[in-house]
């Protein structure tokens, strides 16, 4: 807003003039509540890929799924004891008082954050740091590796199945069978089973370490598993340019809604980055 006053390129880019007002600031909180409450993210996304040039470069048998870790914006120090557990607290008194977690258990059971109540818990992998997140859920179709939907969720054991669950649902509703691929994360006897009740194949990667795949032959024998599995790489090239290029790598809002909201209409730019190439490409 300060550049707009004295900026002429930045005036000439939203279309002011050099003589006329500045909006107030306000104005763009405002409209993105109004935004968010619209739902307008997840529309937006819906109209480019309704457009007739790109419904052409969309699959609607093959698909695959995965999600992301968003890191919230909140410090780790405001992770503190709920009600009811304030004795566990060893910050300091002041704005932003030292703290000492060492020694200290804390779980998502017991602390929240009180900058973003929200955001939880979660650690990468054994030995890593532990850090406030959300997650992020794509769903890609498979021909020109477009994603057709997203999703943001609390951190969980199951957020990244039940999402998977959602998202796939809303293109199994036709006769012919569907393909999800997705990776050795989503190999639960349980997931694998609800996916052919809704007549979706689940090209999943096997997980074997110490435990029997929930994927057996009558899945892995088909041409299509292996092709499926090639091709759901391709996801992690979405989720990059987003975490990168978008921003999303660590939000800078709170709360799930606003978080969901931006990373929603992240993925719609990611689209709308490849569409002119994928649309030349066709149209040669």
């Amino acid at each position: 807003m300060d550049r707009l006053e004295f900026d002429l390129l930045f005036r000439w880019f939203v279309g002011l003039g050099v003589d006329d007002p500045v909006w107030d600031h306000s104005t763009f909180s405002k409209n993105r509540d109004r935004l968010l409450d619209g739902a307008i993210a997840a529309k937006f996304l819906a109209a480019v890929l309704a457009q007739p040039r790109v419904k052409r470069l969309l699959s609607s048998e093959h698909f695959s799924v995965d999600g992301t870790l968003i890191e919230a914006w909140a410090s780790m120090k405001s992770f503190k004891p709920k009600e009811g557990n304030e004795g566990d607290d060893r910050g300091g008194g002041g704005r932003n008082a030292p703290a000492d977690f060492k020694g200290e258990k804390r779980s998502n059971e017991t602390h929240r954050s009180t900058t973003d109540p929200d955001a939880k818990l979660y650690r990468k992998g054994p030995g890593m740091e532990a850090r406030l997140y959300f997650i992020g859920h794509g769903l890609m179709e498979n021909r020109s590796g477009l994603m057709v939907d997203a999703c943001l969720t609390r951190v969980s054991g199951h957020a990244e199945r039940l999402a998977a669950l959602a998202l796939i649902a809303n293109f199994a509703d036709r006769p012919a069978a569907i393909t999800l691929g997705a990776d050795k994360g989503y190999d639960a006897a349980d997931f694998v089973e609800e996916l052919r009740t809704m007549n979706v194949r689940p090209h999943v990667a096997q997980n074997t370490s110490g435990r029997r795949s929930a994927i057996d032959g009558r899945t892995t024998r088909h041409p299509g598993y292996e092709a499926s599995q090639r091709i759901r790489k391709r996801i992690e090239e979405a989720f990059g340019w987003i975490k990168t290029v978008a921003g999303m790598r660590r939000t800078k809002l709170r709360g799930l809604p606003r978080v969901d909201w931006a990373f929603t209409f992240a993925v719609a730019a990611y689209n709308l980055v490849r569409l002119p190439k994928l649309i030349a490409g066709a149209s040669s």
